[in-house]
């Protein structure tokens, strides 16, 4: 025989166990609501794209809202893409809101009093009202020659580079350690916007400069080519430079 202090606890246990599966089905089912049949649920139209969950075709262009956003163009302004509308007028296009998760519609998402595009330019958390800054990060591949930053996880940027021959560039983690915007290299050459990542013997620069002013490299841009530093383009490695901050990590592979 079933003692009824054990029946009434197993009674207990079903009906909690009974209204945690309603509870969670009905959020479930909100989550998946698309009230205008367009392939965007209502919550993420509300809440994320800012666009009309009750108008499969938001800014009326033809297209509905989820064959744009799949296709990188705004529902919300015909024939742009999402890179290059700015819904919200806060310097921050609309496709680099979605990465940052910051509101499409509202410039100053923290409300710290600075624009989404302005803290982001900084390198400052748009959803933090503490001015905290974000992760900088730069990832080299010697395989591809390719260098690629993020800001926040978020990438910001991909450069051709020359890194050094007979795989001279060092393979790790590093940390960006010293910057000089023009270096004299050991090899009789000038270094424009140098950052060193190993102690001086290795950095990130512009293509070398000889005394008589003649540009070192300049076609050997995806290939190795260096005695081991990473080099890029000229505006490219101006642009680096400006952004990068003493202590940014380097991962090369």
């Amino acid at each position: 025989m079933i003692p009824v202090h054990w029946y009434k606890k197993m009674k207990k246990i079903f009906y909690f166990s009974l209204f945690v599966f309603i509870l969670t089905f009905n959020l479930a089912k909100a989550n998946i609501i698309d009230s205008d049949n367009d392939g965007v649920n209502d919550k993420d139209e509300i809440e994320i794209y800012k666009t009309d969950p009750n108008n499969p075709d938001t800014d009326g262009d033809g297209y509905s809202d989820w064959i744009e956003l799949n296709n990188g163009y705004s529902p919300l302004a015909p024939n742009k893409k999402l890179t290059e509308n700015d819904f919200d007028n806060d310097g921050l296009s609309d496709k680099d809101e979605l990465l940052f998760h910051t509101e499409i519609d509202n410039p100053d998402t923290d409300g710290d009093g600075y624009s989404d595009g302005t803290e982001i330019k900084n390198g400052y958390d748009p959803l933090n009202k503490e001015a905290r800054k974000l992760e900088k990060l730069i990832k080299i591949n010697l395989k591809e020659q390719k260098l690629t930053y993020f800001l926040g996880g978020v990438r910001r940027g991909e450069f051709i580079i020359s890194s050094g021959v007979n795989n001279t560039t060092p393979k790790g983690v590093f940390k960006i350690d010293r910057k000089i915007k023009k270096a004299w290299s050991n090899f009789g050459l000038w270094m424009p916007y140098w950052m060193s990542f190993y102690k001086g013997k290795y950095g990130i620069h512009e293509l070398p400069i000889w005394p008589n002013g003649r540009r070192e490299g300049v076609n050997h841009l995806g290939k190795p080519a260096s005695h081991g530093c990473v080099r890029l383009g000229t505006e490219d490695a101006k642009t680096l430079y400006n952004w990068t901050e003493i202590g940014t990590i380097v991962i090369i592979h």
